[in-house]
């Protein structure tokens, strides 16, 4: 039997090969747009996500803008994206603690990016690993999945998710590694009904070839 690390050296190279490119697909010029657009994307696609912020941006400039926004007005403006009275509350109360307490800045680290509001550590690993090239396991739906599925882990825990994943992907490779989980899932290994004939890491997948028999 291979052991997980094995395996996702063997699904590593696949994936460079499929998704080399593979990136996050929220539209964004620096660290706060990311962590906003991150936020809004709660529930809610990418591709609506970047629809929205494409206004959102160019009327709130910084975090001082966010801060003072009128909190009605910021909700009408995030609408499309659902749940927006409470994200509305999140992103102005977020960017107030940035102003008073990181000098209009996102913090660059876990334990500070923790005490945002609507902040959790999927969205601060986004953050790290894509703002700042800090590796980091973001553990979205499609990382749940594929990881099970996969058998790389046996829980739905996103927190024990990312910590054993942690363990068997080589650090330099965290944040790509989820990226290309996103890609993958997205393309093929579908939540309702996966492609397992036309997977190219099937090979080491114990949900594929168990349905393949």
């Amino acid at each position: 039997m291979m052991d997980k690390k094995e395996k996702v050296k063997e699904i590593i190279k696949i994936f460079d090969e499929l998704y080399r490119d593979a990136q996050c697909t929220l539209d964004y010029e620096n660290p706060l747009q990311l962590l906003i657009s991150t936020q809004l994307a709660a529930q809610c696609t990418d591709a609506r996500v970047n629809v929205v912020t494409k206004t959102l941006f160019k009327k709130y400039k910084d975090a001082r803008d966010f801060a003072n926004a009128d909190l009605k007005e910021l909700e009408q403006d995030i609408k499309p994206t659902g749940f927006y009275h409470n994200k509305a509350k999140n992103i102005k109360e977020t960017c107030k603690i940035i102003v008073e307490k990181f000098g209009g800045k996102v913090p660059d680290n876990m334990e500070d990016l923790l005490t945002l509001p609507g902040v959790g550590r999927k969205t601060a690993n986004v953050i790290l690993g894509d703002a700042f090239g800090i590796p980091g396991i973001v553990v979205d739906t499609h990382a749940k999945r594929l990881s099970n599925r996969i058998g790389l882990v046996n829980t739905d825990d996103p927190k024990k998710i990312e910590f054993e994943l942690m363990e068997i992907v080589p650090k330099e490779k965290w944040s790509l590694f989820c990226h290309q989980l996103v890609y993958h899932g997205r393309a093929v290994c579908k939540a309702r009904k996966p492609e397992c004939d036309k997977c190219a890491i099937i090979d080491y997948c114990d949900y594929g070839k168990e349905h393949l028999k």
